[in-house]
């Protein structure tokens, strides 16, 4: 009988005990698994992670490697880059500092080119209040009637300026307004000299700019017709044609002419033209030029006018932006035609007032004249 030497074993995959020959090893297989007990233990997948790249060696001892250099220029463009955007971030920082600056700054306040007396007071905002949509109401019935008739009774002075409606809109037919398509532009209290008054400005249909002036008469707001049709006696080109009457008043817009090169001359040269109704920056005709002597009152209501233009200004010290063309105001003027010897010339009557309200006072002040040198 042959004796088999066996022993004792451990499965390293069930972690049975068991005996079996001594012997070769790949061919045990555990009684309990039936699986080879020396491939030890299966181990589960792990998540790849990337491996640190080694540090590359020398390959003999003495000899540098380029690794290490291209390195350092690495790490010192990084450097160079780094304190360059430093640079340019701190530029950003302090010209922002300059144009935007911080409230703890103080920062001067921009001075209107027009004069100190038209900041608007607390009584002309509590007024402004409270009469604003009685001015709206008004100018809403005023474009929405259709005949004078009806229109007069949303105008300054009715029974006056009726007729004068009716003779107008015969010459001088205006564009029909839609009221619902206007937009409020702006809006001041107008202190005229004995009356209060409300401006107000107005973006239209068509790219149209209107201003309408309402006056307080008989404790109700009234359209000023005068100053929102620009009223004249007779239309303006008709005039100067020939036709109609020799004379009449007129509201215009007046150009002064070379007033650099004509500043020490005794005569002020301007030109007139017809506004157009809703276009406040074209003109209609022109007139021929009008020589008037400075020391007349004319020429120094005039002389004032253009100045307080020039300034910014507005007559009566209203805060609102002029609506003329540049370099021109606005004038009611007395204008006769002279026909002589088969040619026609014009002569500057007066100038009434710088301004289009049923209002005679001049709008400016009048400069003395200098006394007499004895």
């Amino acid at each position: 009988m042959i004796e088999i030497n066996t022993s004792w074993y451990h499965c390293g995959r069930c972690g049975s005990l068991f005996q079996s020959p001594v012997g070769e090893m790949d061919d045990r297989t555990c009684p309990d698994c039936g699986r080879n007990p020396a491939l030890g233990l299966e181990i589960p997948a792990l998540e790849s992670k990337p491996i640190p790249e080694a540090a590359p060696q020398p390959a003999h001892r003495g000899e540098r490697t380029k690794h290490p250099a291209r390195k350092r220029k690495r790490r010192h463009l990084m450097a160079k880059l780094v304190i360059g955007w430093s640079i340019v971030i701190l530029a950003i920082v302090f010209g922002a500092r300059r144009l935007w600056p911080q409230e703890s700054e103080p920062v001067k306040p921009a001075m209107s080119q027009a004069p100190a007396k038209n900041a608007v007071s607390e009584e002309d905002v509590i007024l402004m209040n409270k009469v604003a949509p009685l001015c709206d109401q008004t100018f809403a019935h005023f474009l929405a009637a259709g005949s004078p008739e009806e229109r007069s009774q949303f105008v300054v002075a009715p029974l006056a300026t009726v007729t004068r409606m009716a003779r107008f809109d015969s010459l001088n037919p205006l564009a029909s307004l839609d009221p619902t398509g206007l937009a409020l532009a702006g809006r001041a209290m107008l202190h005229l000299p004995d009356r209060r008054a409300v401006e107000t400005q107005w973006q239209a249909a068509g790219g149209r700019v209107l201003d309408a002036v309402f006056i307080e008469e008989n404790g109700e707001w009234r359209l000023d017709w005068e100053h929102f049709a620009r009223f004249s006696d007779y239309p303006w080109a008709l005039f100067l044609s020939g036709s109609g009457e020799d004379h009449g008043e007129f509201r215009l817009l007046a150009r002064e002419r070379l007033a650099e090169e004509r500043k020490n001359s005794d005569t002020i040269s301007i030109v007139l033209y017809a506004p157009k109704f809703g276009f406040s920056n074209e003109t209609g005709y022109q007139s021929p030029e009008f020589l008037i002597k400075r020391d007349t009152r004319n020429g120094r209501l005039l002389d004032a006018a253009f100045k307080l233009e020039r300034s910014g200004g507005r007559v009566f010290g209203v805060p609102l932006s002029s609506l003329n063309p540049e370099g021109m105001i606005c004038v009611r003027v007395k204008v006769r035609r002279v026909e002589e010897d088969n040619l026609r010339r014009f002569e500057l009557e007066e100038v009434v007032a710088c301004h289009w309200y049923s209002e005679d006072a001049a709008g400016v002040e009048i400069p003395d004249l200098p006394a007499a040198i004895e």
